[in-house]
Order: C-alpha cells, then structure tokens, then sequence
C-alpha cells in the first residue's frame, strides 16, 4: 500500500513539472512573437509539438505558423491540436481559413469554437483583424443573424469596451441594465466590479471580485480584476497572492512576472522582485518598463552603480522617453551627482516640458553647484505647475 501511494506521489509531481515546463515553454515563444523571432519561436514549439499531450503547445505552433504564412503547417498543428483536445484548435482553423478568404470554412470552424469550453467571446472575435477579410461577405452577416452569445454576455462586453473606451456613462447605462433583469448574476456582479474599478471604488471591487472567486477560484478575469485593485490601493501583498495564483494557474502571460516583481519591490521582498524581474528580462531583454524597475530595485538596494548601468542601457534602447532621462537623472541626484543630474533632467524636459517634479529636482541640483538664478526660475516653473514643495525653496532662495 505504502508503495502503491509512493508511486502516485511521484506520478504527481511528474505531472505537475511538466505542466510548469510547458507553461514556461510557452512564456518564451509567445515572448520570441512578441519580438517578431517566429522563425525562434516555430523551432522552440516544434521540438516539443512531437511529443507533448498538451494542446496548447499545438495551437501555439499553429499561430505561430500562421503568423509566419505557413497556412498548411498551421492547419496541421491546429488539427493535431483538436486530436489531443477536442475543438481546442478550431480557432486557430477558423483564423486560417478567413485569412483565405474562406468565409463558409472558416465560420464552420468557428462555430465549433463557439460551442466548446474553448469558446472565444464576441468581442476577441469581432475586434480580431483576421477577419475583415470575409466580415463583408453575406456567409458572415448570416452568421451573426443567430445570436450565438446570452443577453449577459453582450452586455458585459460591450461595457467592457466602454470602459476601456473612457465611455464611463455608457457603462454604467449598461450596468444599470444588467442589475435590472439579472441582479444577482455572477457576469452583473462583475460588470459592477469592472465598472467600481473605473471609478476607482477599489474597495467594492476587492469585496464582489473575492465573492465571485470564492466559487470560481481560476477565473483569469476575475483574478486579473482583483490584482489591478489590489495594486491600486497598495495592497500590495493581496497583490502578489493573486499574481501567484494567475501563474499558478496556467495562464501564460509573461507580463505577470513584471508586475508581481513591482509588488515583491513595493513589500521590500528583493530576491524575489529580482527572481521575477530576472525572468521578464530573459523573455524581453530590451523592454523598457523592466529595465526602468530593474534600476529602481538596484537603487533601493543601494547599489547605485548598477542601477546607473541598467539606467544608461534603457536610455541607449528608448532615447526618446523622457522617463529613461528622468530615472537616470534620480539616480545621480540620490547620489548628488548635481551636474550629471541636471543634464538628464534637461533633457527630459526638452522632450516633455510639463513635468513638475523634475524642474523642482532640476532646481535643487542646481542650487547645490552654486547657480541659484537658474535654480529660481526652475522653482517658480515647478510651483506654477502645481508642485507646491517648490514654494519653500522659493521664499528660502529667491525672495530678497
């Protein structure tokens, strides 16, 4: 008996490892896409398409080749796919087909997706520019003559595009709609929750999303939700729970490790804000948000030499934003490197003039080299920008 449980024991772990390693897979050739390597990434896939039980590697390839052109070797991924995990591919077909102006194809491809657990929601498939190619054909506006999504999931879609529109009013029209014919679905208490969140009601968003999750604990939108109010109102520990759980969870988004490294920053857990931020940056080496906190992390621990290396490669990589100017500047100025301070903040300013913290900063550097003329103009720029630590400096310096 004792063997029978060590064997399953060991079989579980096998299994969830790999299912790690294939999550991880994925991370790196969604990241080598992002990057425009598909050649890379179509390699990477392929050496483990032969042999894996997981659909998702095959759909993966599938989009992959499709991206790259290679039509019939995506098909053939796609239906390998389907073979493993019933529909799973048929997406992916339904992409292909459009693409080649196959419109009764590809809509028999996608109502099989619609149908399935793999079922994509109307807004993904509206907004998706694959289709423009068949969505003037008769076959297509026939299709959508059959309503093939619930009064509930209209509405919510629509309201999340209102939302991400700026459309705050129109929004809460359609969750006004929703309360009145639905008012205790779980898609109304989420529309809701979207909407509080808009709105910056971050503590009505943590208190519905954590009802809702109690009864559908690996719901990426749910969970999404949480960690984006979580984050918003410094909660930055729940923040990290629910980054982990996203992972966990299979989703396959590098961006999470980006954002769970800022929550590990914020909570003074270093190592691991590195571990993750370590793992972003192997994915996207010359991404600019990564570099910018990788600095910060350094600087924070003070080792301010290696923030000014990360600084300096960001600033090389994206000349053009004014940010890179402004974290590089910091870093001098932490270390009263004035004059160093001030040519960053400069050029920062040339790029985005409106900046007050940065003339109050520019300012102080150049009180402490001895130019206090130039430090007073920067001050009453600050102040008349809105920063009002400027007027201190001001009556301090510059009124005689």
């Amino acid at each position: 008996m004792k063997k029978t449980y060590l064997i399953l024991f060991l079989i579980g772990i096998c299994i969830r490892s790999s299912g790690q390693d294939n999550n991880d897979l994925l991370m790196r050739a969604r990241a080598l896409s992002d990057r425009g390597k598909l050649q890379e990434a179509i390699s990477l896939l392929s050496e483990s398409a032969a042999v894996t039980t997981d659909a998702r590697i095959l759909v993966a390839l599938g989009d992959a080749r499709m991206n790259s052109g290679n039509y019939a070797e995506a098909v053939s991924a796609y239906n390998r796919a389907n073979t493993l995990s019933p529909a799973s591919g048929e997406y992916g077909l339904a992409r292909v087909s459009a693409i080649k102006g196959e419109a009764r194809n590809s809509l028999a491809h996608l109502e099989l997706n619609i149908n399935s657990g793999y079922r994509k929601a109307e807004k993904e498939i509206m907004l998706d520019p694959v289709f423009s190619v068949i969505e003037n054909t008769a076959d297509w506006r026939n299709f959508w003559k059959t309503e093939r999504y619930s009064f509930t999931e209209r509405k919510v879609s629509e309201l999340e595009y209102c939302i991400g529109s700026g459309k705050i009013d129109e929004a809460m029209q359609l969750l006004n709609d929703l309360k009145s014919q639905y008012p205790g679905e779980n898609a109304t208490l989420y529309a809701r929750a979207l909407t509080d969140c808009k709105l910056q009601k971050y503590g009505d968003v943590m208190a519905v999303i954590t009802t809702l999750i109690a009864g559908d604990g690996k719901n990426e939108k749910y969970l999404r939700l949480l960690a984006t109010a979580q984050s918003a109102s410094g909660n930055w520990a729940g923040a990290t729970d629910t980054y982990s759980s996203l992972l966990s969870s299979g989703v396959t988004d590098p961006l999470l490790y980006l954002k769970r490294a800022e929550c590990y920053r914020r909570t003074g857990e270093t190592s691991k804000a590195e571990a993750d931020l370590g793992k972003y940056i192997s994915l996207y080496p010359e991404n600019n948000e990564a570099l910018s906190l990788a600095g910060r992390l350094a600087q924070s621990s003070g080792e301010n030499l290696k923030a000014l290396d990360y600084f300096s490669v960001n600033l090389k990589l994206h000349p053009n934003d004014p940010q890179c100017y402004i974290d590089r500047a910091n870093s001098y100025f932490s270390s009263r490197s004035w004059d160093y301070a001030v040519s960053d903040y400069s050029m920062s300013l040339d790029i985005k003039p409106d900046n007050a913290d940065v003339w109050l900063n520019k300012g102080i550097s150049l009180l402490n080299i001895g130019k206090t003329q130039d430090a007073c103009h920067d001050f009453r720029r600050a102040l008349s920008l809105g920063n009002k630590k400027a007027a201190s400096y001001i009556n301090t310096n510059c009124i005689k």
